[in-house]
Parts: C-alpha cells; sequence; structure tokens
C-alpha cells in the first residue's frame, strides 16, 4: 500500500479486477469466470493439497531449508518420490506452487483434471513455455491457522518469490503470508463485531482472518495487483463477506467508521533516493516513521465508540529521542481520544535494519548492490540522527477521555514468541483493566479474584536456607511475562482462589506477619492491579 493514488484499476494477465470508484459488491470478482475458481478449488480439494500433506511430501528436514530459502532438499526428496511412487497430483501443486518448478504437461493436467491447463493459464495461475512445459505464474499454498474461535486451513495466493523468479523482487510485488503476516492475525481480538477494514490488505490474509468475526469487511490497497489476487483468495475460500476498494491510505473509507481496523501497513523505512527500489507491499513512499505516525494521528477518525485498530510498525530512535518517547507523543496528538497499547518487540541498529530490508528485496548480502542500497540507507539514516529502529505491535482503541490507558513496553525477544493465541490473551488484559479501573480502593479490596491457570510460582534457594532467596512469577502463555515478588504479594497470590475477598486476605496476611493491615494494603493494591492488567490475576466472576 502506497500513500498516492493512480489510475483506475485494470485486468493483469489472468488476474481479477476489483475497485476504482465504482467498487464491486461483496465477494464479487470482475473479469474472472467464477467456475474457473470454483473448479481450481475441487481439484486442490480432490489432491489433498494441505499444509500437513505438502510437508510429509519432503519432511522436516526440507521443510526447515525452505524457510532458509533453499529448495533443493525439497526438490531432491519430491524426485526419489516420483521414483518410488510415481507422480502425484499434490506433488505436481506442490512443485508448482510452493517450489516454483516447471512441470510436465501431463503432469499439470492430471493434477487440475476439472480446472484443466487452459483454465489454469485463463485464471493467470501458469504459464507454458516452448518446450511443452508448464510454468507457475504465481505463488498459491495451503496455509492452515488455529486462533481463539478454532482451526482451519485456506490456499493463498500471491506473487513468485525471488527464489522463483531467480532474481530480486519487482516493485509492485505481492506478498504472501510471511512471519509479521501471522504474528498480526495472532494478535487480533477475537470478539464478534459488525464492520471491520483492512487497510493495506496486501494478499488479503488479514482480511480472511476478519471475516471469521466480522460482519462485513472492507479491504483496500493502493496495489490494483493486490486486490486482483487478494480477491482471487477471497472467492477461492468461499468468503463473500469482503469488499475490497482502491486507493492510498484512508481515501477508499473516507467518512466512515468501523469496529475494527487491521493493518500491517508499508512502514518499513526506506531512503528516498534514486536507484532504491520502493515496493508497493512495504514502502509507504514517506520519509522516515512517516507513515505509522501518519496511522496513529488518522486511524482514530473511523473508529466507532469502543472500536480498536491493532497494525504493526516501526518508529526510530533518534540521538536524543527514544523511540517510544515519540510514539507516546503521535498518540497525544491523535485528534480523538484513544487508549493505547505498545509493545516494542524489538530495535536494530541502522545497519542491521537495513541489511534485513535489503536482503528481503532479493539482494543478495556481499555483492555491489548490497553494498550500494546499504550506502544508501546509512546515509538516509545518519541525516536524521537514527541510533535504532524499533519494531512491535500497536493496539488502540477509541476511549472514554476521562479514563485513558497508557502503556508502552519493551518486551524485546518475549513478546510474538506466543503470537497465535495473543490475541484472546489481549482481550483478556483489556477486560480485566476496564474491570478493575472502574473500583477505588476500597471496591476492589472487597472483590474476590483467581490466579489464571497458566502461571506458576519459581522459588530459588541458597544451599541449606529455609527462606527462598528470590520468586518469580511465570505466565506460561500470553506474553509469558515473568514478575518478581516478595513474601508479602506472594502470601497474597497462593490464596487468590475465589474464596475471600482481597481485603479478607491482605488482613490475613497481615496478622500473620505481624504488620500494619492498612499499610500492608496500600503496598499490594498497586501491584495487584498491575497483575490484572498483566492477565496475571482475574476476577472470579
Amino acid at each position: 500500500m502506497r500513500t498516492s493514488t493512480r489510475s483506475s484499476p485494470r485486468i493483469a494477465d489472468g488476474g481479477c479486477r476489483v475497485g476504482g470508484s465504482a467498487h464491486p459488491a461483496a465477494g464479487t470478482l470482475v473479469g474472472v469466470d467464477q467456475r474457473l475458481i470454483d473448479l481450481l478449488r475441487s481439484d486442490l480439494d480432490a489432491a489433498g493439497y494441505t499444509v500437513e500433506r505438502v510437508r510429509g511430501l519432503w519432511g522436516e528436514t526440507a521443510e526447515a531449508a525452505l524457510h532458509r530459502s533453499n529448495r533443493v532438499v525439497a526438490i531432491r526428496s519430491l524426485d526419489e518420490r516420483r521414483r518410488t511412487a510415481g507422480v502425484e497430483p499434490i506433488a505436481t501443486l506442490a512443485t508448482l506452487f510452493v517450489l516454483g518448478v516447471a512441470v510436465e504437461a501431463d503432469d499439470a493436467t492430471r493434477a487440475l483434471p476439472s480446472l484443466g491447463l487452459d483454465g489454469a493459464v485463463a485464471l493467470g495461475l501458469v504459464g507454458l513455455s516452448d518446450d511443452g512445459s508448464v510454468a507457475p505464474a504465481i505463488d498459491l499454498r495451503p496455509y492452515a491457522w488455529v486462533d481463539a474461535n478454532g482451526s482451519g486451513a485456506w490456499w493463498i495466493a500471491s506473487d513468485l518469490g525471488e527464489l522463483a523468479l531467480g532474481h530480486e523482487l519487482g516493485e509492485e510485488h505481492v506478498l504472501g503470508v510471511g512471519g509479521a503476516s501471522m504474528t498480526l492475525s495472532g494478535i487480533i481480538l477475537p470478539e464478534r463485531i459488525g464492520t471491520a477494514l483492512d487497510l493495506g490488505t496486501g494478499c488479503g490474509i488479514q482480511a480472511l482472518h476478519l471475516s471469521r468475526i466480522a460482519d462485513h469487511v472492507v479491504a483496500t490497497d493502493i496495489s490494483e495487483r493486490a486486490l486482483e489476487l487478494a480477491a482471487l483468495n477471497a472467492r477461492l475460500n468461499g468468503i463473500d463477506s469482503i469488499e475490497f476498494r482502491h486507493g492510498s491510505m484512508f481515501e477508499p473509507v473516507a467518512g466512515e467508521r468501523f469496529d475494527r481496523i487491521v493493518s500491517n501497513p508499508p512502514f518499513v523505512i526506506t531512503p528516498r533516493a534514486e536507484g532504491v527500489p520502493s515496493y508497493e507491499y512495504r514502502d509507504g513512499g514517506l520519509v522516515g516513521d512517516a507513515l505509522v505516525e501518519s496511522v496513529f494521528l488518522e486511524v482514530a477518525r473511523h473508529l466507532t465508540p469502543g472500536g480498536v485498530a491493532q497494525f504493526l510498525g516501526n518508529w526510530e530512535y533518534r540521538d536524543g529521542a527514544d523511540g517510544l518517547d515519540r510514539v507516546a507523543g503521535w498518540v497525544e496528538r491523535s485528534p480523538e481520544p484513544v487508549d493505547a497499547w505498545v509493545i516494542e518487540r524489538e530495535v536494530q541498529d541502522p545497519a542491521e535494519y537495513a541489511e534485513t530490508w535489503i536482503r528481503d528485496g532479493g539482494t543478495r548480502l556481499g555483492t555491489p548492490e548490497f553494498e550500494r542500497l546499504a550506502g544508501a540507507w546509512l546515509d538516509d539514516f545518519a541525516a536524521r540522527a537514527v541510533t535504532g529502529v524499533g519494531f512491535g505491535y500497536v493496539l488502540l482503541r477509541r476511549s472514554d477521555p476521562s479514563t485513558p490507558l497508557r502503556r508502552y513496553e519493551r518486551l524485546h525477544g518475549q513478546a510474538g514468541s506466543n503470537a497465535a493465541g495473543l490475541g484472546a490473551h489481549l482481550a483478556v488484559c483489556l477486560l480485566t483493566h476496564d474491570w478493575q479501573v472502574a473500583l477505588d480502593d476500597d471496591q476492589l479490596l472487597g472483590e474476590r479474584v483467581i490466579l489464571a491457570g497458566d502461571v506458576t510460582e519459581e522459588r530459588h534457594y541458597w544451599p541449606g536456607d529455609e527462606d527462598p532467596t528470590a520468586m518469580t512469577l511465570r505466565q506460561g502463555g500470553g506474553l509469558a511475562r515473568s514478575v518478581g515478588i516478595d513474601t508479602g504479594l506472594a502470601g497474597l497470590v497462593g490464596a487468590c482462589d475465589g474464596e475471600l475477598t482481597l481485603g479478607a486476605i491482605i488482613d490475613a496476611i497481615a496478622q500473620l506477619v505481624e504488620v500494619d493491615a492498612a499499610e500492608l494494603r496500600a503496598e499490594l493494591i498497586p501491584r495487584v492491579r498491575a497483575l490484572l492488567d498483566d492477565g496475571i490475576l482475574l476476577p472470579s466472576s
């Protein structure tokens, strides 16, 4: 998704057209025979084209190599399988659309018996080579997911990667499901909602996930090619609740509000210099982190009361300016009041950041082109005195201005390890926060709370000592937090089984250790509130 607009959409070779100012009806694909998509789905089903079966074709070693952009092991495994078991339709599909390798025309015909080669060409899935072989034109692979509402599987089409292309990506490349995509889908709050917006939909993966919880989804992108593939993915997977719109940023939804906004925006900080590629799927066309700043400043205008925006982003650390402090400044400048919860997952130094994204575009380390681009990146960072770049998750909620939530956390190397189920955890934390902030201290002392089921206590002792030298609460799920505790808090947490009120528990501890009950209450209540915010303690009902 870019920040500039372009001409009205056109039909790409074999693609489906979406958009312009006359938005198609939900789930409608313009310019593609719907019957062909149904035939493709039938063939993929018949072949058993699933994540589990594809991985079973070549095994764990080859799968790990593929994640390192090495397909040699998988190709050799499939060659051996063909010698022993013949050519199976699923092996042909995986060779074509996962490994990006051409196959014999007869094998392709057997793998797509309903659709046929003519249908596959018409859909833009394959091309016919001069030697009679069939070459992939897109990446089309199975994708499986598990979330708070269940599990399932889809097929996701995207553009071929550099491994299949054999060269750097084009600037209009449409990315498939990657690590960032799975991270974002994992943090989506799971509650049922009415309307949702996927801002910068790309291949459409977030719009598909939103369709599981929203009655109606609007998916936007500046890339015509992205909208074509996203619409194809929706139709291929039988999802008709998504409306696709072409345009930059919030322009296609001017004046509209949504219960949920999700975005994996083009947040990558790219030099605005001649000769530096600008990829539609990741580059916003602005200097530094200005694109992410613009999302912070605009998104609240498009949220319903209580509506939530969730997105990923980068923010710069500049000489004398902390990255999260800059983010906090963006929140305070929001034109409408919002709650803010920002989790910084990591910080990269300028050289590491440049290397990450230059290689992401397909340029290999150690080549003259890599060194030229690295120089451009480092010059760009030096011009703004950038010392590091933070990456993380953002949750903004249109809120009551009297009780704003402000959480800016650094959970480096920790946040994201449980991203697949993080959305449900974040939802629990928000509900628990809202519950406890509505109670003053006296009211909270009259409540009963329980310890979350995934929390354990760890104690460390010096040899021969009866009393522990350190005690820690460890969260098994969610954000996997570790919280140091002392004897008083350990005693309170250990008694939180929903039977006694917090006040009764604290009074009992005070009597046991012979301290003033009022002083112990004043000490423990703020810490109890923090544990409630973290989802370590929960309301008993």
